[in-house]
């Protein structure tokens, strides 16, 4: 028999094993480190067979019973070593609230994300305890430098504060009716916004699944960013349909360039090619919509569109720098993602024709001979902003100068 002392009583009463007092003996045990003791002081005298055979059962040492002076009986039980950890006194701190604000960045900093993850834990939130003896899950991104920025916690809350209504947020009342040109031209570029936003819904979908929820976070993120790709292709499709019932077209260049980009296998090098490239460039491809924006409708519906593709770029550079910081050889690895896609795309010498005539004649707002020779100097300064704005967010990746020359050169006509 231990010679333990008792750190725990509980009094059950009248109360039989299956009619009650198990809410008190469990309880009580889960508060106990294994091998602490606890006291059932019970006057139902069933308890003295039935409890017994619960401890076996349960992997609980049964101690003994012995009759105080009040006629009760004191049932002494130690908590067996193979049951559900015991919760630490940093486990059990709580969280304080900043000025009444409860963020995920808050939560993030009582519970860290672990550097390794178990696939045993399955779906237990992060910082729960688990029962030994369950089943392995088949998570795949089980590291946190894999797959976890330091900021994604911020991010997230940015995310859900910063969700718009595709229905009631865009005047839609103040679309206004267009030459046929600008009109066409319009509609080219809201089909290629819609068909890139399609791939940027589907590719991060792949991993959400293979993310270990100990990184919750980033799946939780990554949610987001597909309640945004949702939301845009909503928007865009709506605004070229209110041109005309018939779209633009899709281009095989588009076609090619987001096949490469889906068959992507491996979360950080898509995290890298669709969000510090991909949606990177299409930043400066929105500001120049924006910018030449032929209403009111029309821009705000591109402005709020960039305020969200700016979040999944962080996300992708933030994810990209850890990943750097704690594997330099992941550069030789995200080279060879984007030289994979270049030679997917051999043979394409430039960006979609339907797209770059539909930019020229939107940069002018007419197909007027001086005015497209306008229009076009407009698009070859795009191209020459994106690649220096490309060279510089890789560089805040921490890629060195030469590294993120090379790759801009390398990156799909297509934008996306």
């Amino acid at each position: 028999m231990s010679t333990e002392v008792a750190v725990i009583a509980v009094d059950g009463g009248e109360l039989p094993l299956g009619g009650g007092l198990l809410a008190l003996v469990r309880p009580a045990l889960d508060q106990l480190e294994p091998g602490g003791m606890l006291a059932v002081l019970s006057r139902c005298r069933g308890v003295r067979e039935d409890l017994p055979a619960w401890c076996r059962a349960q992997r609980h040492e049964y101690l003994n019973v012995e009759e105080t002076d009040n006629g009760l009986d004191r049932h002494l039980i130690a908590r067996g070593r193979f049951s559900v950890p015991y919760p630490t006194a940093v486990d059990r701190r709580p969280i304080e609230p900043d000025d009444g604000r409860l963020t995920n960045a808050d939560v993030f900093k009582a519970a860290p994300m672990p550097p390794h993850a178990d696939p045993i834990t399955g779906f237990a939130p992060r910082g729960a305890r688990v029962e030994p003896g369950g089943p392995s899950y088949p998570f795949t991104l089980n590291e946190r430098d894999r797959v976890a920025p330091p900021e994604v916690a911020v991010l997230y809350d940015q995310a859900v504060s910063s969700q718009w209504d595709a229905t009631t947020d865009i005047p839609w009342s103040k679309v206004k009716s267009l030459p046929a040109d600008l009109e066409r031209a319009l509609i080219q570029i809201m089909t290629f916004l819609a068909e890139n936003e399609l791939s940027a819904l589907y590719l991060p979908s792949r991993f959400i699944a293979q993310i270990h929820p100990a990184y919750a976070e980033v799946a939780m993120f990554l949610a987001t960013q597909l309640a945004d790709e949702a939301r845009h292709i909503d928007v865009f499709l709506k605004r070229a349909r209110l041109c005309g019932r018939t779209l633009g077209i899709s281009s095989v260049t588009t076609s090619r360039s987001l096949l490469s980009l889906l068959q992507t296998e491996d979360f950080t090098e898509a995290a890298f090619l669709l969000s510090v490239l991909g949606e990177g460039t299409f930043l400066d491809l929105l500001s120049f919509i924006e910018r030449y924006a032929p209403d009111e409708a029309t821009a705000e519906l591109i402005r709020r569109a960039r305020n969200d593709e700016s979040r999944h770029v962080h996300f992708g550079l933030a994810h990209v720098r850890a990943g750097l910081t704690a594997d330099p050889g992941l550069y030789g690895r995200l080279e060879a993602a984007v030289r994979r896609r270049a030679a997917a795309l051999h043979g394409i010498d430039g960006v979609p024709a339907p797209l770059q005539d539909a930019l020229t004649v939107l940069a002018t707002g007419s197909t007027e001979s001086r005015a497209l020779a306008q229009g076009h100097e407009a698009f070859r300064e795009l191209l020459e902003t994106m690649h220096l704005n490309r060279v510089r967010r890789l560089g805040n990746a921490g890629f060195t100068p030469a590294q993120a020359e090379l790759i801009s050169d390398l990156h799909t006509p297509n934008f996306m």
